[in-house]
């Protein structure tokens, strides 16, 4: 195991308490109930509205997001850039945060979860290597935002969500912004998708404690596979694994701050 640490990220916000996008795992490509935990968690949802044409302000501050943001913290793969110039974020958030879509933090999209700062979003993605073509597994779709970055590069998407009003949410929302080519599933992410397994890479959005060894078996031979892993409530650790001859090999990629991975396990 190669462990090389080269970020850490710390980000505390009055209002959001969550550096991540929220993480809804699955079991079997079959819906499930609602979590018990949603009792204790969920609000009222909030509702989006997407716009039918894009505001030139928003584009803006997109492109402003992409430069300030994230090229100036060393993401240099030019595919994902232009994934997160392309991708309307504004519309993937609910319509009273919508100003602050482009906003260098985390912003809650309901059910105690949220959409992620657009940095980390971007340093996942890049931290994956992928190319047109590969077959990548999403656990917690959450808004869907993620999800849609990763379908501008041109991959094959596997997205899977815990929480059903989220999942049917992201699916009207991809859908409105034309990424209806998501394959989606309402499930316990904990478990993967295994009908579609293997994976040429895998991203988690949410943090267990420990490495889910359904997504490990699930990852192709040269696969690599992004998550946090760490406690709830402290810092957690960002990790690359990459398997190589059956084995993985992980990568420190620094702290960060997850929702928990929900679900049986």
């Amino acid at each position: 195991m190669k462990i090389s640490h080269i970020l850490c990220i710390f980000m505390v916000f009055a209002s959001i308490t969550a550096c991540e996008e929220a993480v809804q795992p699955g079991p079997s490509p079959t819906s499930l109930p609602a979590s018990p935990m949603l009792a204790a968690t969920s609000t009222s949802l909030p509702t989006i509205v997407p716009t039918e044409t894009e505001d030139a302000d928003f584009t803006s501050r997109r492109l402003a997001m992409v430069e300030k943001q994230i090229v100036t913290r060393d993401i240099t793969n030019q595919a994902v850039l232009d994934a997160m110039r392309a991708v309307p974020r504004h519309k993937f958030v609910p319509e009273d945060v919508q100003e602050l879509a482009y906003a260098d933090h985390p912003l809650p999209i309901g059910y105690g979860q949220t959409i992620s700062q657009p940095f980390i979003v971007a340093l996942m993605t890049e931290s994956l290597q992928l190319y047109p073509g590969q077959r990548v597994l999403e656990i917690g779709t959450g808004s869907g935002y993620q999800a849609a970055v990763l379908a501008e590069l041109g991959v094959e998407v596997y997205t899977v969500e815990i929480i059903p009003e989220l999942a049917e949410r992201a699916a009207i929302t991809l859908d409105a912004a034309g990424y209806s080519g998501v394959k989606q599933l309402n499930a316990d992410g904990y478990f993967g998708w295994e009908e579609f397994a293997p994976f040429d890479a895998i991203i988690v959005t949410a943090a267990p404690d420990h490495l889910p060894q359904p997504l490990a078996k699930q990852l192709a031979e040269g696969g690599r596979l992004v998550i946090p892993i760490g406690p709830v409530g402290f810092v957690q650790t960002l990790w690359m694994f990459e398997k190589v001859d059956g084995e993985l090999e992980a990568t420190n990629l620094g702290g960060v701050t997850f929702v928990p991975l929900t679900g049986e396990h």
